[in-house]
């Protein structure tokens, strides 16, 4: 990600407001980088944050698929990264919609593109919310009785 760019800048400043417990600021800041968003790579990366301020499942749902459809129309392989991440929140949207069947589908989505991350501590986050949030709704069970490995 180009560390210069507006939409960044202002992700990164909410990301440490959230940081400091101060999530109205980093949700105002968040919103300000949906406004300044220019292109569905932009657009993907403010959806993913705003969608962590939504003060309703349903409202989260919207957000996350927002990012997800955003990603879709980015062509140039610039989102591969976020993918993992963007799947695992929308399990996540569908799982607090009481939708285990959708989330599991969505939670394997995220596991099935984990090769797009380069090893290191954010992996191991996003690797372990995807095995937990499988757990959860049983998909474990049903698709991969093996969930320590991912691909």
């Amino acid at each position: 990600m180009d560390p210069n760019n507006a939409v960044v800048k202002l992700c990164a400043q909410g990301m440490e407001e959230e940081s400091k417990g101060n999530a109205e600021e980093a949700a105002r800041l968040f919103e300000q980088a949906w406004s300044k968003s220019t292109n569905d790579f932009e657009r993907c990366i403010a959806a993913h944050y705003l969608a962590r301020h939504q003060p309703s499942p349903p409202l989260a749902l919207q957000w996350n698929q927002e990012a997800i459809d955003c990603a879709d129309r980015v062509t140039d392989g610039t989102v591969a990264e976020f993918l993992p991440s963007l799947f695992l929140n929308l399990g996540k949207s569908h799982e607090d919609l009481r939708n285990p069947e959708k989330a599991g589908e969505l939670y394997q989505c995220a596991a099935d593109r984990l090769g797009s991350l380069p090893a290191g501590a954010y992996r191991d986050i996003v690797e372990d919310g995807i095995r937990r949030g499988l757990q959860r709704v049983g998909a474990a069970d049903r698709n991969d009785p093996d969930v320590s490995s991912f691909p």
